[in-house]
């Protein structure tokens, strides 16, 4: 399978991954089920590799994704050139533990320093 349906429609899905990373890139970690954040992190890599590239076509690319335009003019202003040297791995999955009520396995998703 290419990715995760998390239980939920697809547009549904695609709504809560696009909020995920808005908060990811606008606090810097979230706090998230383990199955969440795995595919998170494959979004989060490929806006901060449009960030890198910084050109208007990646502006509006990542505009088109991402809820907030400040946290786009943040991105592109202070998240991108942070990780020009890097070539991948901007993110990192920490265990964190489980979740009382269902005991599903809870993680913290954060951009690497």
């Amino acid at each position: 399978m290419a990715y995760r349906k998390l239980g939920r429609r697809g547009s549904v899905r695609r709504a809560l991954l696009r909020n995920l990373v808005t908060s990811l890139l606008k606090e810097g970690r979230v706090e998230t089920t383990e199955a969440r954040a795995k595919e998170a992190k494959k979004i989060v890599d490929k806006m901060i590799t449009l960030s890198k590239r910084g050109d208007l076509h990646a502006r509006r690319q990542a505009l088109a994704y991402l809820l907030s335009e400040t946290v786009v003019k943040e991105l592109f202003d202070t998240i991108g050139p942070r990780y020009k040297e890097r070539s991948g791995g901007y993110t990192r999955i920490l265990k964190k533990g489980y979740r009382r009520g269902d005991a599903a396995p809870m993680v913290i998703l954060e951009l690497v320093s």
